[in-house]
């Protein structure tokens, strides 16, 4: 109904996707002034960015912070970015490393914005992106590449590449559901048809889980999962 009340404009739908609260909020603000017939959609861990893409029509911008939950390293993200082409991605972080920044716009997404950046270099960025260009922050042009230091988030992504049982404790409610039938041996499409969800999440999600538990089929993980089971009963 809106669109009809503005001739020849459109709506833009965005979502945003932070584990933080606060920052949420801030940042719909600021788009919210800042983007014009912006439809802003709320997620804060990696389920809910799925559902979202996969229930809402047309999403045409989704900025994940690469640490929320279940969303554990950039390969993932290519991932999502398969499954969904017609949705441009950029990342949210607070490293503001040139190799960081490098890495995220080689696989493909369209933009990268560091949590530092004012709330108008933010909009300028959100609005780029809208329209198809890649954005890259200013700030890359000043940054070092690292001087030798280790940044809070390459440290936080190796840490999630450690394997083990103490991986399950990481995956987020969805996973460990799509986990439990991948285990008793269902394919995507049945676990799909149980859940439902497209078929095309359940790769998602199964691809999230294998990376995150170190494992390198389906069989590696029931036994993971077996073992964890047989150690938490009682």
């Amino acid at each position: 109904m809106l669109a009809d009340k503005r001739w020849g404009s459109k709506m833009h739908r965005i979502v945003i996707a932070d584990d933080h609260g606060l920052y949420r909020r801030g940042l719909r603000l600021a788009l919210t002034a800042g983007v014009p017939d912006a439809e802003i959609f709320d997620a804060s861990c990696f389920d809910a960015v799925i559902t979202l893409l996969e229930q809402q029509a047309s999403i045409d911008l989704a900025i994940l912070d690469l640490n929320m939950p279940g969303l554990f390293d950039q390969e993932i993200l290519g991932d999502v970015m398969s499954a969904y082409p017609h949705t441009h991605f950029a990342i949210v972080s607070a490293d503001d490393s040139r190799a960081e920044i490098l890495k995220a716009l080689s696989i493909g997404l369209h933009g990268y914005i560091v949590k530092s950046q004012r709330d108008e270099e933010v909009v300028l960025a959100v609005n780029e992106m809208l329209a198809g260009r890649i954005y890259v922050p200013a700030l890359l042009s000043r940054a070092s590449d690292g001087q030798g230091q280790t940044h809070p988030s390459t440290e936080r992504l190796s840490a999630r590449r450690r394997v083990g049982i103490g991986s399950l404790a990481r995956l987020t409610s969805r996973q460990r559901e799509v986990l439990k039938f991948m285990a008793e041996g269902y394919s995507n499409k049945e676990i799909a048809r149980k859940l439902e969800i497209a078929e095309a999440t359940t790769k998602i999600h199964a691809a999230a889980i294998m990376r995150e538990l170190g494992v390198r089929n389906r069989t590696e993980a029931a036994v993971l999962l077996q073992n964890w089971l047989a150690n938490n009963e009682g």
